[in-house]
């Protein structure tokens, strides 16, 4: 499950299609600031401007309802929603939120999310992680090693990605477990939009190795201060590669 990266848990199925272009074009329309909040989208506009069915655009209107990006009112329209009541975890508006122009800014947030709750899942995790767990942190800690020279970066975070999720799964708190998709749409989207190194930084690297070893001696404390210290050095890169 874990090499299935940010399409995994919680990734809503896809309709394909004029209902899946639209719904790609809209959203991040929507998250890009280009229909800012208390922007009314009537039917028959969206059916003009996309050539689409007003089937179509009820379709993708629900799904962006369910993200808490608009609500539609009848006799109003579609509205565009403050932002602060958009379902920022929603791993799809992650991914359009950081494909847009406020990349910068939602790196930041993310990254500070993780450097909260990432520490603190590692130390959990060294007193509840299994033992199959503790094998797969260590594999895939030793698969970023071999990945991390040479510009392997794809190779890369497909391991770092699994890692973070066993992290938060072996912690044994059911909420954090759920973040996996919101680090993994991280961790991505660093690497699919060039805010990161060519190559890994080795000491981040190295901090894995030993925060999977932390974890599997049940040293709580050093876990935690590994781990954060992976997520201090992430807002660090920020500083440089997305100022």
């Amino acid at each position: 499950m874990d090499e299935q990266g940010p399409q995994g848990r919680g990734q809503r199925p896809r309709a394909g299609g004029l209902h899946d272009r639209l719904l790609e074009s809209l959203g991040p329309a929507i998250t890009g600031g280009d229909y800012p909040p208390g922007t009314v989208l009537r039917t028959d506009e969206l059916e003009r401007r996309y050539d689409v069915s007003r089937t179509v655009v009820r379709e993708a209107v629900r799904v962006l309802e369910s993200m808490h990006l608009v609500e539609s009112r009848r006799r109003v329209g579609v509205t565009v929603r403050p932002t602060e009541e958009w379902d920022v975890f929603d791993p799809q508006i992650i991914r359009w939120r950081l494909a847009g122009p406020d990349r910068p800014r939602q790196l930041r947030s993310l990254t500070a999310l993780r450097s909260a709750i990432e520490p603190a899942a590692a130390a959990l995790a060294a007193g509840h992680a299994t033992p199959e767990q503790c094998a797969e942190l260590t594999e895939h800690a030793l698969n970023m090693v071999a990945t991390s020279r040479g510009q392997q970066l794809p190779a890369y975070l497909i391991h770092d990605v699994a890692f973070h999720r066993v992290i938060l799964r072996a912690s044994g708190n059911e909420m954090f477990a759920r973040l996996g998709d919101v680090v993994a749409e991280v961790l991505t989207g660093r690497t699919q939009h060039r805010v990161m190194f060519t190559d890994p930084d080795p000491e981040a690297v190295t901090l894995h190795v030993r925060v999977a070893e932390a974890v599997r001696a049940g040293d709580a404390e050093a876990a935690e201060r590994y781990t954060r210290e992976i997520t201090v050095g992430a807002l660090r890169e920020l500083d440089i590669l997305a100022p």
